[in-house]
């Protein structure tokens, strides 16, 4: 069993990288491999759609033909991955750039315009969609975000195989808030909350991953 994790945070050290980490210590838990990679640590872009994946009996196709750091990664994923997780925090609204950009490269080139759609992913796998947000669950909801993690999810779902989502609220976005203006937190319950609750949710993320590796 190979579970691998692609942080879409630019912290290593972080809210979404410690879940992250958390996740593939319960998958090691059950006896996975496990390997962490870090997106912004790659130079890639986002797909071109230069159509390369599509074409019937093509070199590529199934398969993002676009050859860069990312590129390594994705035939990692192709060929060993039995899990897959990716994480990302909230930003503006939706997960990071290099977050969406890796879900285009990964999901996109395997995608069939067929009716039904059909996916040429060379095998079933499990993915796990991880994220933080400064939100809390009910300001999530009241800005619509479910509809993201739910469309996410489905795409994830329908190219490799299954797909979960494990959403983490209120998280605590500094460690040190002297020198930012925020004005419409409480820094000192932020960073309560990042001491007393986030070891939990840490746990959530490793059983999160235990499931997942089972």
């Amino acid at each position: 069993m190979n579970v691998i994790a692609v942080n879409g945070s630019p912290r290593k050290n972080w809210n979404t990288s410690e879940l992250l980490k958390s996740a593939l210590e319960g998958a090691a838990s059950v006896g996975a491999k496990t390997e962490l990679i870090h997106l912004y640590d790659i130079e890639f872009k986002g797909c071109t759609s230069c159509f390369a994946c599509k074409i019937v009996g093509g070199k590529f196709e199934g398969r993002c033909a676009m050859q860069d750091e990312l590129t390594p990664v994705l035939d990692k994923i192709y060929q060993e991955a039995d899990v897959l997780l990716l994480g990302s925090p909230i930003y503006f609204g939706g997960m990071t750039g290099e977050s969406r950009s890796f879900m285009e490269r990964l999901l996109f080139a395997s995608m069939v315009y067929s009716n039904p759609p059909r996916s040429m992913f060379p095998r079933q796998i499990k993915s796990g969609l991880i994220y933080t947000m400064n939100l809390t669950e009910q300001g999530s909801d009241e800005r619509k975000y479910p509809v993201l993690y739910q469309t996410a999810e489905a795409y994830f779902a329908r190219i490799l195989g299954s797909a979960q989502t494990l959403c983490i609220y209120d998280t605590c976005q500094l460690a040190d808030f002297s020198k930012i203006v925020m004005e419409y937190i409480d820094p000192e319950y932020k960073l309560k909350r990042k001491q007393d609750v986030f070891p939990e949710e840490c746990r959530k993320a490793f059983e999160f991953g235990k499931s997942l590796a089972n």
